[in-house]
């Protein structure tokens, strides 16, 4: 009888959990190579961790996973450790509980869609300055709003809203930096804007813990997360880590784009996390004599609705003045609330607010 094959070992192999999470090793990408020779295996595993105890519960249980194979003579084991870098300050402070660090934060919103390329870091800045304009507008004024960007690969918000310096330490914590009223605390603000960000999925889920507990958030209305697009590591750390209170789905009016968000959203609905609503964004483009023009089609948003049994919350146009906001820094809500997209993204906060209420 033959051996297992190399395939045939890594799909034992995605029995054993990356220790506190649901997800498997060979989808975290940690099985770098295994090769059968003789009856012989050999298993390389890449773990980056600051966890010494990791490497080697692994290690147990791959080579258990392993000994339970028939064919095989003999296993070994190689385990390359990596520390990654530290976003806190080079002192490595340790971890606060994200509990302490979010006792002053009311609601937690997740912002996703199922690919790249819809306007989602533009939509949830344009979110946050509604929902930071209507507690300006409560008397006494409700406490500030907060954005963070879990967009680890390519983080825009500090550009959407005007920030460039990086942000000070508080003791053991990073202080976000404000604009508009608003918190903001981003990848961006930590790395040098030229430098590539290239992460495996644990590092990615240790930022994000760290922006939850390693963060001096304070007093916060509603913390706005913008998340990298599809689904995976960092959704998946996210909802393990922060207390959502529901996440707002955002697609484009095309099939295509309308199909991925659906996927993608499903993921929110086996750990609970309520679908709060769906927002379409690049919906049509309006000319100067009223016309609207559906240059990416139309109905992806109420299909995507209708899909997750969710409201559509609305639909925001394509408009040149959105990206010239983004560009300067002066969200369109903010830098021209008069226009039709800022009172789409006014509506969708409005009824956001409600929806977190009920």
């Amino acid at each position: 009888m033959s051996g297992p094959s190399p395939d045939q070992i890594k799909e034992a192999l995605s029995a054993v959990k990356y220790p506190g999470f649901s997800r498997d090793i060979v989808s975290f990408g940690l099985v770098r190579e295994v090769s059968v020779r003789d009856g012989k295996a050999v298993i390389q595993l890449d773990i980056t961790t600051t966890d010494a105890t990791v490497p080697g519960q692994i290690k147990k249980e791959v080579e258990a996973v392993v000994a339970g194979l028939s064919g095989l003579t003999s296993a070994e084991v190689k385990v390359a450790v990596t520390k990654p870098k530290a976003v806190p300050p080079p002192s490595a402070p340790s971890t606060v509980p994200v509990q302490d660090q979010l006792s002053g934060v009311g609601k937690i919103i997740a912002v996703a869609s199922g690919k790249g390329g819809v306007g989602k870091s533009t939509f949830s800045v344009n979110l946050a300055c509604a929902l930071q304009l209507l507690q300006e507008e409560m008397d006494p004024p409700g406490k500030p709003v907060g954005i963070m960007d879990c967009d680890i690969y390519g983080p825009s918000v500090p550009l959407m809203m005007g920030l460039g310096d990086q942000p000070e330490i508080d003791g053991e914590l990073i202080v976000p930096l404000e604009n508009y009223g608003i918190k903001v605390m981003s990848m961006g603000l930590l790395v040098d804007e030229e430098s590539p960000v290239v992460w495996r999925g644990p590092m990615v889920m240790k930022t994000i813990q760290q922006f939850a507990s390693n963060v001096k958030w304070g007093e916060v209305s509603t913390l706005v997360v913008d998340l990298p697009p599809g689904t995976g590591d960092a959704q998946l750390s996210l909802v393990q880590t922060l207390p959502l209170a529901g996440a707002l789905v955002v697609t484009t009016p095309q099939k295509a784009a309308a199909n991925v968000a659906r996927r993608g959203a499903r993921m929110f609905g086996k750990v609970n996390v309520p679908i709060l609503g769906v927002a379409e964004n690049m919906s049509y483009m309006e000319l100067s004599d009223g016309e609207r023009q559906y240059l990416f089609g139309s109905g992806g948003g109420e299909e995507t609705a209708s899909a997750l049994d969710a409201p559509l919350l609305g639909q925001v146009p394509l408009a040149e003045a959105i990206r010239q906001g983004s560009d300067m820094g002066i969200p369109i809500v903010l830098g021209q609330p008069e226009s039709e997209p800022a009172k789409v993204f006014m509506g969708i906060a409005k009824k956001l607010l409600e929806a977190l209420r009920g």
